[in-house]
């Protein structure tokens, strides 16, 4: 029997009295991520005041903490220890949780380089629909324990449970990091970001916009210096800044109001022919595209060179705002669905119409 503290058993009873009369429930932290997914329906269950750092041993590099938790005062706590978030999660502004952030699955420009969410979360605690306390994983890499539920709730968007706390691996914050630019067309700057992802360098970041090609470095100084030296190029005096701006989409580029489409294809596909604005990110394997183009063309186009496409932000978010999977896949999500949450009342909808 896992142990419950007042907060944990409220939350615990109001799920189980919404279960029995089939309620819906609308899990809400932070409220950063609202335009994530498709339109949130059911009454608030707030879970924004679960907060604080319960466990955090820095020679472990791993850190356990309540999902309400800020993002911002995490990666504080792990800044003073010369520690960092690896996946370099988007705030989108100062309210974001850390059990938003893991649900949403969300991760930053590190993402090709040091991996997403789901590959450092070690272990959850959650509440399921049926108000039942559970824990999976725990605070070591190595977790053979039956199913790996602790990264099936990463992304999840909150339809399998309410997130209690998350155990995550963290890294050490790199000695120095570089930023390099280079004036290059699109096709040029494809060819240039996956020539230099093959290569042994300590990349971490690549992105291109309006004709600039940027390459982040991070790492030791030799070894940064040493990867400079080889690919030339000209330093950007503002390299924190242009990274910070494309992780918590602060940069120009995505203050449009036209629907905002995330695309994740091969690296090595070439230009989208699609209307519409484009920024290409984590070395030309995501292409974000501010269209008015119909979702079924944009999928299409996608799909016929090996990706998805995701509507991020804006646009009609009442029909398929995630791509849709396979029927073997989505019947196995639907299964998952009904076994942690039977009577569909957490978070209902919000990742696919009827999941």
């Amino acid at each position: 029997m896992i142990q419950m503290n007042d907060r944990t058993a409220g939350l615990a009873e109001s799920i189980s009295a919404a279960a029995s009369v089939k309620r819906s429930l609308q899990i809400v932290g932070g409220s950063s991520k609202l335009f994530y997914g498709r339109e949130p329906e059911g009454e608030i269950l707030a879970v924004g005041d679960h907060t604080g750092i319960t466990a955090y041993d820095p020679t472990e590099l791993v850190v356990t903490v309540r999902a309400g938790t800020r993002l911002s005062e995490l990666t504080e706590v792990l800044r003073r220890e010369r520690q960092m978030l690896p996946f370099e999660p988007p705030l989108f502004g100062s309210l974001a949780t850390i059990g938003g952030t893991v649900a949403c699955g969300l991760s930053g420009p590190s993402r090709p380089y040091r991996g997403a969410v789901r590959d450092f979360v070690l272990g959850v605690g959650l509440i399921n629909g049926r108000g039942e306390q559970l824990r999976f994983g725990g605070q070591v890499m190595k977790n053979v324990a039956g199913y790996d539920v602790s990264r099936l709730t990463t992304g999840a968007m909150g339809t399998l449970g309410v997130i209690l706390d998350v155990s995550i691996g963290v890294h050490p914050l790199p000695e120095t990091e570089k930023t390099l630019y280079y004036e290059l067309t699109e096709q040029q700057a494809l060819k240039k970001m996956n020539e230099v992802s093959g290569r042994p360098l300590p990349l971490t970041g690549a992105c291109y916009y309006q004709g600039v090609l940027s390459l982040r470095l991070s790492g030791s100084v030799e070894g940064v210096s040493a990867a400079v030296d080889v690919l030339g190029g000209s330093q950007a005096s503002d390299g924190d800044s242009i990274w910070s701006k494309l992780r918590d989409h602060s940069h120009p580029y995505f203050l449009s109001d036209k629907p905002l489409w995330r695309l994740s294809v091969p690296s090595v596909a070439g230009s989208l022919d699609l209307a519409g604005e484009t920024f290409v990110e984590w070395g030309g394997a995501l292409r974000w595209l501010q269209s008015e183009l119909s979702p079924d063309l944009i999928r299409a186009s996608v799909e016929a060179l090996g990706g998805h496409a995701t509507l991020f932000r804006g646009g009609d978010r009442s029909g398929s705002v995630f791509h849709p999977n396979p029927r073997a896949l989505h019947e196995l999500n639907v299964r998952l669905k009904r076994t942690f949450d039977p009577d569909g009342i957490l978070n209902p909808g919000r990742l696919y119409p009827d999941i």
